[in-house]
């Protein structure tokens, strides 16, 4: 059985970047855990399940239901602590990283510990391979800022081909928001750089970051490693899909 975990900060992650994938990975028999900092059970970003700006800006009302429904079962109330001296993820088949733009989701972004279990992982996705790894929206962050001591301080996806949100994309969210929202579509704050040119930074090529400004989904798959990315919410029924398609093919 594959089995999967999705890091994540103990609150802020977009639920739709983390309901559809873990129902997905669930519906095709994998068996699926969490884990946090210290174990504490996460709460997604409350401004896109509830109020004004869900139904402006946030989750479908069919996601918040998928969202709930998650939010009751073991595996995400008992999570795994990231930081126990014990813990790896070494034992996991398909490492997943939602994004989302709440401020509290630097907690993972700059974690040097997790920034050492990747750096330690990642390698481990090169193919052919049995594992690999899967990042959409503020998630390629945790992989681009991981980098390797060892090797002059590349990051793990210095050679990959990879997505994540397109500065157009952050830019129209935060200019179009921050009448009623102020910094919150920028989460290192107002006047911090965008997400797609802090990844293209860490890549070997600038060349390597895909972008494609339209709203079908789109995703990202890399020919070296078993590695897929994506924009945001809207790309990641198609995500969930590929990855699912990749893991039985690693079977």
């Amino acid at each position: 059985m594959v089995q999967v975990i999705i890091m994540m900060a103990d609150y802020g992650h977009d639920p739709t970047e983390t309901a559809i994938p873990y129902h997905a990975f669930k519906n095709a028999g994998f068996n699926v855990h969490f884990a946090t900092e210290t174990g504490n059970t996460p709460a997604c970003d409350k401004r896109m399940l509830a109020g004004i700006t869900q139904k402006l800006l946030g989750a479908k009302k069919s996601t918040v239901e998928l969202y709930t429904k998650m939010t009751q079962t073991h595996e995400w109330t008992l999570p795994r602590s990231w930081t126990a001296p014990a813990f790896s993820l070494a034992p996991f088949d398909l490492v997943f990283l939602p994004g989302g733009h709440d401020k509290a989701v630097r907690q993972i972004i700059d974690s040097k510990v997790m920034h050492k279990l990747l750096v330690d992982f990642f390698p481990t996705t090169r193919k052919p391979s049995r594992k690999a790894v899967g990042a959409v929206c503020h998630g390629v962050m945790v992989l681009s800022e991981s980098r390797d001591a060892n090797n002059g301080g590349r990051s793990v996806l210095s050679d990959c081909v990879t997505t994540a949100l397109p500065a157009r994309f952050e830019q129209v969210a935060f200019w179009g928001t921050r009448v009623f929202l102020g910094d919150y579509y920028k989460t290192y704050g107002a006047g911090s750089e965008n997400v797609e040119p802090s990844v293209r930074k860490a890549l070997a090529d600038p060349q390597q970051f895909k972008t494609n400004t339209s709203l079908s989904p789109f995703v990202a798959e890399d020919s070296q490693y078993n590695y897929i990315s994506a924009r945001f919410p809207g790309d990641v029924e198609l995500m969930s899909q590929k990855l699912v398609e990749l893991m039985n093919s690693l079977e």
